[in-house]
């Protein structure tokens, strides 16, 4: 045997046969369920075991099946079991155990009572503890009935004078979670795709989107194809989103999202919709000194130029005659789907040249009149050669 192998082999048995301590994080496979205990393998000879009451969800279904892995921490081993769990339940925990928990990093669970100053008042094993607005979320907290009486995972960052000074901290949970799935996402997500997301945060730029565990932005030039004003007019906050992932900067931690690419582009029908010569309403978006936008739909705007303004009278620019948010009628002079532009007309104007073709002949004049026609005038002409 190989001095290599053979230190692999020590080593493995070292590992299996090393204590773990209070505290200890270790991923383990779900092997068994049977009633309120789930079964649980460490690598250790020892089976571990978990209260299946910790992996159920609101409506007491089990959030595991045989073969799942996950994420638990190590309390002790009694009667030759190794007792684990995903946080310390907030009824479960003495002042002992959270005083461990503070030393090892076990999360604990605890309700929101209420809002005091700088923070929040929770409740954690009967005792009262202080979580900070800055630890009480990854995101700002910008409503704090959010968060009241609620329950939530919190790490114990401070413990003082025996238990009268607990700090907790569930930004320090969240953290530890979001770094799993951002690795897990590393792995899966690709741009181009389209995923689901949930709106965390509303901002005059745009739109920030959780997205499984990372925060995207979708850019307000993102939201929607027609020109968006105000991110409130398309999204809300909580709101269900089905995303396009633009691009991802996994070192800059920036992902770039689009909404609109998930909705139809309303140029893919422009030619059925505006032919050539049709009339339609539309509003007045914005005015340029050589002419007028006039948004037909969103996403679809056309242009008016100052030269077809006027109704025949020079103009020096297009606010003489219209105001942004007017609303009128226009024709279709011509598309340009290629570059996604449409030339637009008054419904009523008429070309120049047309207009010169329709215009009646000028009145002849008296003195014309009187010498009749112009064949009369050439019979007066040869009479007077003869």
């Amino acid at each position: 045997m190989s001095n290599e192998t053979f230190a692999e082999l020590f080593q493995d048995k070292a590992v299996s046969r090393s204590a773990l301590q209070p505290g200890s994080r270790v991923e383990a496979t779900v092997v068994g369920i049977s009633g309120d205990t789930v079964f649980l393998d460490a690598g250790g000879k020892s089976e571990g075991v978990l209260s299946a009451a910790e992996l159920r969800d609101q409506s007491g279904n089990l959030s595991v099946t045989p073969g799942d892995r996950v994420q638990v921490f190590f309390l002790a081993a009694r009667g030759g079991e190794m007792l684990f769990t995903t946080r310390l339940g907030s009824g479960q925990a003495s002042s002992r155990e959270l005083e461990e928990a503070f030393h090892s990093g076990i999360p604990v669970e605890g309700k929101v009572t209420g809002e005091v100053k700088g923070g929040f008042s929770v409740t954690v094993a009967g005792q009262r503890g202080f979580c900070p607005y800055s630890q009480m979320d990854i995101r700002k907290v910008e409503q704090a009935e959010d968060y009241l009486e609620k329950t939530f995972a919190f790490k114990v960052i401070e413990f003082g004078s025996q238990g009268r000074n607990i700090i907790l901290s569930a930004r320090a949970v969240l953290e530890e979670q979001r770094q799993q799935e951002r690795e897990q996402l590393k792995a899966r997500l690709q741009e181009g795709m389209q995923v689901k997301g949930t709106v965390t945060s509303i901002r005059d730029f745009g739109a920030f989107v959780d997205i499984g565990g990372v925060d995207g932005l979708i850019p307000i030039a993102e939201l929607a194809w027609g020109q968006t004003e105000r991110v409130e007019d398309v999204l809300s906050r909580g709101q269900q989103v089905e995303v396009i992932i633009k691009r991802l900067d996994w070192d800059s931690e920036r992902i770039s999202l689009s909404l609109r690419e998930t909705l139809e582009n309303p140029w893919d029908k422009v030619t059925q919709r505006y032919p050539v010569g049709s009339v339609h309403h539309g509003r007045v978006s914005r005015l340029a000194a050589f002419g007028a936008f006039v948004t037909l739909e969103p996403g679809v705007d056309g242009l008016l130029h100052i030269s077809k303004l006027g109704a025949g009278r020079r103009i020096h620019h297009p606010r003489e005659v219209l105001s942004g948010g007017q609303e009128l009628t226009v024709k279709i002079e011509s598309i340009d789907t290629a570059q996604k532009r449409l030339a637009l007309t008054p419904e009523d104007y008429v070309a120049k040249e047309q207009a010169e073709d329709s215009a009646p002949p000028p009145p002849i004049p008296r003195e014309l009149q009187s010498m009749g026609t112009l064949g009369d005038l050439l019979q007066r002409q040869m009479k007077k050669k003869k």
